[in-house]
């Protein structure tokens, strides 16, 4: 095993113990907050998903690249490949999706002057416009399943896409090109919303501003001061994910298309494609006031006083 894999490894380690902590500790705290008998606000719904879709991408893709980096290859079997790629597919678009409802809902939320009965009726159908992600995915992914295969059911004719635990497989006659444009539109759509949707929620707040800037009292719309802080989260997470799934879908696209194994490439792409999934549970966790003290009840404010005095200083939502 080359110092390099053991280097890429440990890096893929502590990126998926991060993550996984993160998004298991929000998945407790609304599994615990039900388990009380309360209900859960819809942006916490939303959260709820957008944690167990994070999880499922880290433990999918994660826990085999390490196994791949401590030097042990092909392991997976025929329905094993199947499945860890079916299962990071949908993950990866549940993830996306589920954070272009995210920064849809809080357009919604802070228009006070528009969309009034939108406004009323939006938090009913958050649960099922975020089961109806799940459900749309896991049927749009099974059409992929055929294109997975063990390196050892690789053919001559085949074109292959290499990563160490098994590979992705097209037919010499497969139009991959076409096939990757239609199965993109829908993230595409999904990326191009979010731009949207962040570029006018900046509007919002610049407005909002702007209209209170000349008011000199500190308590001039506390209401507002909460959902301000909850946006300018929402704002950090889309710019975050847009950022790191375009470089990770570029690199992808690349690797696929010079059709060779680059060891170095790829990993890159596949440390990419884990860093939102990796970062987004401590943004929803310090933005959030309830969520934010059962952290700290947990963990003792002197472990995070480092991370914490990175933070603007404000009092959390």
């Amino acid at each position: 095993m080359m110092l390099t894999d053991l280097v890429l490894g440990i890096l893929f380690l502590i990126q998926l113990g991060v993550g996984i902590l993160g998004n298991f500790f929000l998945l407790g705290v609304y599994t615990f907050t039900l388990f009380i008998g309360q209900n859960l606000r819809p942006i916490e719904c939303i959260f709820a998903h957008l944690a167990l879709a994070n999880s499922e991408v880290l433990l999918s893709k994660g826990i085999p690249l390490t196994i791949v980096c401590l030097g042990i290859r092909n392991f997976l079997d025929h329905v094993g490949c199947k499945f860890i790629g079916y299962l990071y597919n949908v993950a990866r678009s549940v993830s996306l999706s589920i954070t272009c409802l995210l920064s849809g809902f809080q357009v919604i939320t802070i228009s006070n002057f528009r969309w009034a009965e939108l406004k009323i009726k939006a938090p009913k159908y958050i649960v099922p416009a975020c089961f109806l992600c799940w459900c749309f995915y896991l049927l749009i992914n099974f059409t992929l399943l055929w294109t997975m295969h063990n390196s050892r059911y690789i053919t001559n004719n085949s074109k292959t896409w290499h990563l160490g635990y098994c590979s992705v497989l097209t037919p010499a006659f497969f139009n991959a090109a076409l096939f990757a444009i239609v199965f993109s539109i829908p993230d595409l759509m999904c990326v191009g919303f979010m731009i949207w949707a962040s570029a006018y929620l900046v509007f919002l707040l610049h407005r909002h501003h702007q209209q209170v800037k000349h008011i000199h009292s500190p308590h001039v719309s506390p209401k507002t001061f909460p959902e301000k802080k909850a946006t300018h989260a929402i704002l950090l997470l889309v710019s975050t994910y847009v950022f790191f799934y375009s470089i990770n879908s570029s690199l992808s696209t690349y690797l696929f298309k010079i059709d060779k194994h680059h060891p170095g490439l790829m990993a890159t792409s596949n440390f990419l494609a884990a860093l939102f999934p990796t970062i987004s549970p401590f943004v929803l966790i310090f933005s959030d006031s309830q969520v934010l003290k059962c952290w700290y009840a947990l963990w003792p404010r002197r472990c995070f006083c480092m991370f914490c005095n990175s933070i603007p200083n404000h009092t959390p939502s």
